[in-house]
């Protein structure tokens, strides 16, 4: 039976959150490679990627309070832009790879109300799919019915798919190990946690931060309380946070579904 794995690579690995426009081609090439070899060797694997915007779009929407309804339009532009021009790398270098995929803006479709998704084009992915290429989508921006815009982010694009077309597994691909106890960067006794319950998070997450780097869309805690949401709806679904800087990680998880490189959420 064929198997549906959301891939999302994170901001932080793709690009240096700290210096503006700053992207990793390097990191992207090599996890394209893995994806490919995967899809090589496992026919009846299906995937969606996506991936964040990192120091492309989130600088950006910063500047102009995107996420959270634009004064400025122009600055709804310029972050549409910049978000764009990621994705163009990501796509560009993972076709040179040999990994078919197909970029799908997210506001093209995307509408919001209070920073949730409320709707969007779902069955251009179903339908690439089927014809077994890869759709590729992404943190964007997006408008909202009350704040007139605001920032439909990689994870909540992929509960709203989810929702509609029931994959089995989820990996949200970073560049720490997975969910720590508090920010690694920070603070050197921070544990990885290999494993959260969907239904006890509150002790788990009280030290978990925002992103290291700037992060209009609340990092790993908004992250975890997401996909949290999204496996108590879908009780089967295993979401799993693990490095992308481990060369070989990736390709390992997407074969074997039943290693855990990382943190596993799941409910019980």
């Amino acid at each position: 039976m064929a198997e549906l794995v959301f891939v999302k690579l994170g901001g932080s690995l793709i690009t240096d959150k700290n210096v503006e426009a700053s992207a990793s081609p390097e990191v992207i090439r090599r996890l394209a490679r893995e994806v490919r070899r995967v899809r090589d060797s496992a026919s009846d694997l299906r995937l969606v990627l996506g991936h964040g915007s990192g120091s492309f779009g989130h600088i950006v929407a910063q500047r102009y309070g995107v996420h959270r309804g634009c004064t400025d339009w122009h600055g709804y532009a310029y972050t549409s832009a910049a978000a764009a021009r990621l994705n163009r790398l990501v796509a560009d270098l993972f076709l040179e790879e040999g990994v078919p995929v197909v970029s799908l803006q997210p506001s093209a479709s995307a509408r919001c109300r209070r920073g949730e998704l409320i709707e969007l084009a779902w069955h251009p992915v179903e339908q690439l799919l089927q014809r077994g290429v890869v759709p590729l989508v992404y943190g964007d921006v997006a408008l909202d019915e009350e704040w007139g815009s605001t920032i439909a982010s990689t994870e909540i694009v992929f509960a709203y798919l989810a929702r509609r077309l029931k994959p089995q597994r989820i990996l949200l691909v970073g560049e720490v190990k997975g969910i720590y106890s508090a920010d690694p960067h920070d603070d050197p006794s921070a544990r990885l946690i290999a494993r959260m319950c969907a239904d006890e998070l509150q002790a788990q997450t009280e030290g978990l931060s925002g992103s290291h780097g700037v992060d209009v869309t609340g990092g790993m805690r908004s992250k975890v309380l997401e996909m949290a949401a999204l496996v108590r709806e879908m009780p089967a679904l295993r979401v799993v946070f693990l490095s992308g800087l481990e060369a070989g990680l990736l390709e390992r998880a997407l074969n074997d579904r039943r290693f855990n490189p990382g943190t596993v959420l799941a409910v019980a």
